[in-house]
């Protein structure tokens, strides 16, 4: 099974708002950047689109290096929380609605085709990859706001 590094990243211009988000795929030498948006979304909706668009372009199971700086992802895979969600009908342990189920579900069924091992890394700061992909996450909502 080859081993893929995938970096991602989402941001908003309001929340919610016009959103972007960029991902980072990398295999060996070769390198590939996406990145999207949406005119009316949330930010923890744009880092789940990142993290599904990267994995959906693989093109057979992966293991997975993922770094993302968003906490929401991270640990709602690494820690179950998004499994669980989804064996109680999309309901959290607190008894509230879980938020963005259809991305969820598109998700954890990516998370089924590959081994996915989850980074999180710190946003804004040393690492450039991270970096990158918020700066296209940003200007995908830019292009949306006419900014």
């Amino acid at each position: 099974m080859k081993t893929v590094t995938l970096y991602t990243d989402g941001a908003c211009s309001g929340n919610p708002g016009p959103g972007g988000w960029g991902a980072i795929l990398e295999y060996g030498s070769h390198s590939l950047e996406l990145s999207g948006g949406e005119s009316s979304t949330t930010n923890n909706r744009m880092e789940l689109t990142a993290v599904i668009m990267g994995l959906e372009r693989l093109k057979e199971p992966c293991q997975v290096e993922l770094y993302s700086d968003s906490k929401y992802v991270v640990d709602a895979l690494e820690k179950g929380w998004a499994a669980s969600w989804q064996k109680r009908g999309w309901i959290k342990s607190d008894k509230k609605p879980a938020l963005n189920p259809d991305l969820w579900e598109r998700l954890l069924a990516l998370c089924r085709v590959h081994q996915v091992r989850c980074h999180w890394v710190k946003g804004h700061a040393e690492n450039p990859k991270n970096n990158r992909c918020d700066q296209l996450a940003v200007g995908e909502w830019k292009k949306i706001k006419g900014a």
